[in-house]
């Protein structure tokens, strides 16, 4: 790895037009999402000097005015005069889009940034920003606004002996953003997951408004990961099994450990950004693991026995974490891994260690196998289940699952299906709905939670059985989203802690065995109104306390009729139309799983089996419950 990083490496793609006029195609958002990714287009120009091997210390700070310092230890971007653009390495960097070292494989062998735009779109969108350098002996300092320098480069003092770094303030543009409160739990997460996936590399997070400060360093890398992310769950075996290799210029690291449960969390990770719709490594993955224990089983077993990988993968939590050049990354949102010579080689390594794991670690490898061979079994039974159930549906002629009321187009582009709460809100919004494009399945009760929950004891549940059905694209292994009949899946149940607690037995349904539903946003929260207010001849329907009180203000004592509705039986088809399910008039949330381990590590702690992390979660965050209606 070349040290001589200078300004004849830096090359330029683009010019840094349109960023201002279209921030959404560059930053995803102007939502909180997008103001985040601000700090993550920073953090990874840190994190590639780590993967260059030139960073171990990296400080992020939430300052009191929500601006954001980020400071490394890494080299320092050049600060020398480019040779034909006649401007400093730094100000090219900075104004620049798409102008890095990152395109030079000479410079940046493996790097992290997923499309390049880089830390000039973070420029762009600021209203203040400060670049501090420290190289070649000297500190160097440039400021700008919205993306244009306000003065030159400056050298602003003398470095400490051979110190280097880079050390980048921002103020996000509120012209731009609907809001530029940064939120120091998600930054935070961010940290943590880099720490983990960089063993020994140092990154402190520091918020300055509340005084809150945390540092996260792990020596024992993707094993700590796993640990992290079992450790509310039973775990078969005390240390995960790490798997680590290289070849060529391709690094591999796996850490795998088993539990008691029957999800699978496999997180894949390409120079720390997470492949969340998987790819190649995830199938080289797959294959070695089912080949070893397959392998294993019929030496140690029965010569017969063939297990499916599915039954080898329940209750399996494992990291997969790739470093490499040039990843080519494909699919809905440019998370899958695409480049066909990485199956192979996560194939290799992955069985080669696992093969001598199995043989230095019979006891380990006896439990994996009689967790493995009880998946199976219970998955035969399941699938006996299921056999029957397609038997009885087409003894029936094909007629519609439970209840459900379906539509009358068959346009799975536009129809949608509404999964109520209770038979009299169903029966409501059966009589409400516009017949045409709006299919109701009322279901009873609260649905079986999932996460503690067997297969086969999922799959007898009337109410799953009902939605499996209504939807259509099967689950877990068998999903094909091109079989989906409705775009979208509406969860309507009542705004108190009952609808709420019914809305996250589904939605963890609809994680664990239907995860591409919400990933590519076909899943959503329809939000009843809380309140209907009659004002002389005009009806108001408003969603919360904040609304009633700017009415109220409005209206300046005229007098008003205020219904604060329990539930959503207590609404005539008509109201039920109008204020939730008319498409010209109704809110509804998307759902979307920004963050998947953060999902993943909440939904074991809400509905996993032990009591204490939901005790300690809900004892944390119970400040922040705006109003809790019993």
């Amino acid at each position: 790895m070349s040290n001589n990083y200078k300004a004849d490496q830096i090359k330029i793609l683009k010019d840094l037009e349109a960023v201002r006029k279209r921030p959404g195609m560059f930053i995803g958002s102007t939502g909180p999402r997008g103001l985040h990714h601000l700090v993550n287009e920073v953090l990874d120009n840190s994190i590639d000097e780590v993967l260059a091997g030139y960073c171990k210390n990296i400080k992020i700070i939430i300052h009191a005015n929500n601006s954001v310092t980020v400071i490394d230890d890494g080299r320092g971007i050049p600060v020398d005069e480019h040779p034909i653009y006649k401007k400093s390495a730094l100000e090219l960097v900075m104004t620049m889009l798409h102008a890095g070292g990152k395109f030079d494989t000479k410079i940046y062998r493996v790097a992290g940034g997923l499309h390049g735009v880089g830390i000039s779109v973070v420029n762009a969108l600021s209203t203040f920003l400060e670049a501090v350098i420290t190289r070649d002996g000297k500190i160097w300092r440039q400021t700008y606004t919205r993306g244009k320098p306000t003065g030159p480069l400056q050298i602003i003092g003398e470095a400490e002996g051979d110190k280097s770094g880079t050390k980048i303030t921002f103020l996000p543009d509120p012209e731009i953003f609907e809001s530029t409160y940064f939120d120091y739990e998600r930054i935070a997460r961010r940290a943590r997951e880099l720490a983990f996936l960089n063993k020994g590399i140092n990154i402190e997070v520091e918020d300055e408004r509340s005084g809150k400060k945390e540092v996260f360093k792990y020596d024992g890398g993707v094993v700590e990961f796993v640990k992290y992310l079992n450790q509310n769950r039973e775990v078969l075996f005390p240390e995960p099994i790490y798997i680590e290799g290289e070849r060529g210029d391709v690094r591999i690291e796996i850490a795998i450990q088993y539990n008691q449960g029957f999800i699978q969390d496999i997180f894949t990770f390409v120079n720390d950004i997470n492949t969340q719709e998987g790819g190649t490594h995830l199938s080289g993955f797959k294959a070695a693991l089912t080949r070893a224990v397959n392998d294993y089983a019929r030496k140690m077993e029965n010569k017969e026995l063939n297990l499916q990988g599915e039954d080898i993968r329940e209750g399996l939590t494992a990291i997969i974490n790739v470093k490499m050049p040039d990843p080519q990354f494909e699919g809905q949102t440019k998370t899958r891994l695409g480049n066909t010579e990485i199956r192979g080689i996560v194939d290799s390594v992955v069985y080669e260690g696992l093969v001598r794991y199995f043989e230095e670690n019979p006891s380990v490898a006896k439990i994996i196998l009689q967790k493995t061979i009880s998946a199976s079994r219970a998955r035969q039974a399941a699938q006996k289940a299921r056999e029957l159930t397609r038997k009885k549906e087409s003894l029936g002629g094909g007629t519609p699952p439970g209840k459900l009321a379906a539509c009358s187009q068959d346009d799975p582009q536009r129809n949608e299906l509404y999964i109520v709460e209770g038979d009299s809100a169903g029966g409501s919004a059966k009589q409400g709905r516009d017949r045409k494009f709006q299919a109701i399945l009322p279901i009873k009760g609260k649905i079986i939670n999932v996460e503690k929950s067997h297969l086969v004891k999922v799959l007898n549940n009337d109410e799953i059985k009902a939605m499996i059905a209504a939807i259509g694209t099967g689950i877990k292994e068998e999903f094909d989203i091109s079989k989906l009949k409705y775009n979208k899946i509406i969860l309507m149940s009542d705004a108190d802690v009952d609808g709420a607690h019914i809305r996250t037995l589904l939605l963890t349904f609809f994680y664990r065995y239907m995860q591409d539903l919400i990933r590519e946003g076909h899943v959503y929260i329809a939000q009843p109104p809380l309140y209907k207010v009659t004002n002389k001849n005009k009806q108001y329907f408003l969603y919360s306390d904040a609304e009633l009180n700017k009415l109220r203000e409005s209206l300046k004592g005229e007098k008003m009729e205020v219904q604060r509705y329990k539930g959503l039986g207590e609404m005539n088809p008509e109201q039920l139309w109008q204020s939730t399910m008319n498409p010209e008039t109704r809110t509804l949330h998307k759902v979307s799983i920004e963050d998947a381990v953060e999902a993943d590590e909440l939904f074991s702690i809400l509905m996993g089996e032990d009591v204490e992390p939901r005790r300690k979660f809900i004892e944390e965050h119970a400040e922040e419950v705006k109003e809790l209606d019993i």
